[in-house]
């Protein structure tokens, strides 16, 4: 992980820097979807142009900019979410929204960070943010506050789990690795910048991140698009794998 060191600390700096951006449009006039709308663009020029300053010879797939091809043929690319829960950043006092900025290097995750402004963290894929102990009592599951596919109830159901509703992709997946939650499964789809940086520093942490029946994440492809997600602790991941196929799997529809 010393090799990519530099990079690690850099997607730190940033998130947090786009973080406080955030905060300072929060606290400013703007209100509703002229905040939402000015959160995702001067999030996005703020990560774009230290990026260019940083590593001018990296290649960007970013949630708001236009997709370029050439990524395909880089060798490192950063996959960015300037604002990661946009619905919830433009309701304050909401705190669950994020910002993630993560490296992908010849086909892994090197680096990730993954800021969350409103609680003033940002958590990294080195130093890994240390597992709390176990919950004790039943499992708890977390799903979109307003779009929870009905697979992800079906799933709880076999696992006798409580839902938790929730905000941002990296809100719902760092809420596992803070313990408070304990299994993030999200079916219908995501963009490769939904789950990038949350997945490198959950995965850096040890917890269990992986497609919905098991098989690898693939980052910059073709397509930037992730039919499923699952995150979860690591004791939990038989079982919740299991719960899956029990209850006929996971589609891209959710």
């Amino acid at each position: 992980m010393s090799a990519f060191a530099g990079d690690i600390a850099l997607a730190a700096r940033l998130a947090s820097e786009a973080g406080d951006l955030l905060l300072a449009l929060r606290v400013s006039e703007l209100a509703g979807d002229d905040l939402r709308k000015a959160g995702d663009h001067q999030s996005n020029e703020l990560l774009l142009e230290r990026l260019a300053a940083e590593r001018p010879d990296d290649a960007v797939l970013s949630e708001e900019s236009a997709d370029s091809p050439a990524r395909l043929a880089a060798e490192r690319v950063w996959i960015i979410d300037p604002l990661d829960g946009t619905r919830e950043f433009g309701e304050v006092p909401r705190v669950d929204w994020a910002v993630h900025v993560a490296l992908w290097v010849e086909g892994q995750l090197v680096a990730g960070a993954v800021a969350l402004p409103a609680l003033g963290r940002t958590l990294v894929s080195h130093p890994a943010t240390p597992l709390p102990p176990a919950h004790e009592g039943p499992s708890r599951l977390v799903v979109s506050r307003t779009r929870p596919p009905q697979v992800t109830a079906a799933v709880a159901d076999v696992l006798g789990a409580e839902l938790v509703p929730m905000g941002s992709a990296g809100a719902k997946a760092t809420s596992v690795l803070l313990g408070e939650s304990d299994v993030y499964l999200h079916g219908g789809g995501q963009y490769e910048w939904d789950s990038a940086a949350p997945v490198a520093v959950c995965a850096a942490a040890g917890l269990h991140a992986t497609r919905a029946d098991g098989s690898p994440l693939r980052y910059n492809q073709a397509r930037p698009w992730l039919p499923d997600l699952l995150i979860c602790r690591p004791e939990l991941a038989e079982t919740v794998l299991s719960a899956v196929v029990a209850v006929g799997g996971i589609d891209a529809d959710g």
